[in-house]
């Protein structure tokens, strides 16, 4: 089979590799497509994500989907959570299988994931894709759960304003998800033209460009008054963490989504002290797939649209160099 390893920063090649073996437990999945996500770039561009850094060759990609080759599901298209927690430990029993301190993690760390033409993965971690679900949506099932858990941590309530900061794949799904919570008025941020557009096609009453050089205090007063309820930030950056708390109101919630580049968050300790916010940062997802498959599936959530670029695995290395330069909104690799 075809595999592509990342070797290095900036260092992904394409080779040939044995076909895996299932084993106890587990199917083995033809893969059919990968979404390419911020994390992935952190590991192509940096070499790691924090303190996972890359040791030996690893095959990344965690958005992703297939067909079942052997197993249970044999014949069916599925989405694979890339996730796969003990289930026994005190945070897995607790309800938290996301921050499960023995979790193995598609493409993170040691536990290759899904650029490649073959995989073996638990069968319990397959998801059967509805009939209307191309692979591609199948894909983009794991940046809607991020969206999904998100959401739950911002405990958005009917009529709420919401802010959200950087609009790539998960913040624009997170203005639909906001929208279909029963927000009032959603606002946005992104210096990208194609993702401010996207903003507004996804449910933003005003979109906002900090590159523009405009103040933005002004733009927050005009459009969410002494502040939003609730702020997801979603860019990855210092500039956006300090807008995200000078959009909350006094006693909101602020979400920190995005991973930052370097390894810290820095924003403005007064105005959160004075406002009294209440920070909540987000580690990928709860057992949130069926939701997201029921929200794509009844036609509640669009994310056929968020690809833009589709490439095949011979054309990895263009493939992320696309994905870099934020030309389009998301990159589907298609073995």
């Amino acid at each position: 089979m075809k595999v592509a390893r990342l070797h290095g920063i900036g260092d992904i090649r394409v080779g040939e590799e044995p076909d895996p073996v299932p084993g106890a437990g587990q199917s083995l999945v033809r893969v059919t497509a990968i979404g390419l996500c911020g994390s992935d770039l952190h590991w192509y561009g940096e070499g790691g994500i924090g303190d996972a850094q890359l040791s030996a060759p690893l095959v990344v990609g965690h958005e992703f989907a297939g067909v079942v080759e052997s197993g249970p599901l044999k014949g069916r298209r599925v989405a694979v959570d890339p996730a796969i927690p003990c289930h026994v430990c005190e945070l897995c029993r607790e309800g938290h299988p996301n921050l499960c301190l023995d979790i193995g993690f598609a493409g993170h760390g040691v536990t290759d994931g899904g650029l490649r033409e073959l995989l073996v993965w638990p069968s319990s971690r397959l998801h059967p894709l509805p009939d209307n679900l191309s692979d591609a949506d199948g894909a983009m099932l794991e940046p809607l759960g991020v969206a999904v858990h998100s959401l739950d941590l911002g405990h958005v309530r009917l009529g709420d304003t919401v802010a959200v900061i950087g609009c790539g794949p998960i913040g624009l799904l997170l203005i639909r998800l906001a929208r279909l919570a029963g927000a009032a008025t959603v606002v946005a941020s992104d210096p990208l033209p194609q993702r401010r557009e996207a903003a507004t096609r996804y449910g933003a009453d005003a979109v906002f460009d900090p590159a523009s050089g405009a103040d933005v205090n002004e733009f927050l007063r005009e459009a969410v008054g002494v502040g939003a309820n609730v702020v997801f930030e979603v860019a990855g950056s210092n500039d956006a963490v300090a807008t995200s708390m000078l959009a909350a109101r006094p006693g909101g919630r602020v979400v920190l989504v995005g991973i930052p580049d370097p390894d810290e968050i820095a924003f403005p300790a007064s105005t959160a002290r004075r406002k009294g916010l209440t920070i909540a940062l987000v580690r990928r997802m709860k057992e949130v797939y069926p939701r997201a498959i029921a929200l794509v599936e009844k036609g509640q959530v669009d994310v056929s649209s968020l690809v833009s670029d589709r490439y095949t695995l011979d054309e990895v290395a263009e493939a992320f160099k696309s994905a870099t330069a934020r030309r389009g909104l998301k990159t589907v690799v298609e073995p």
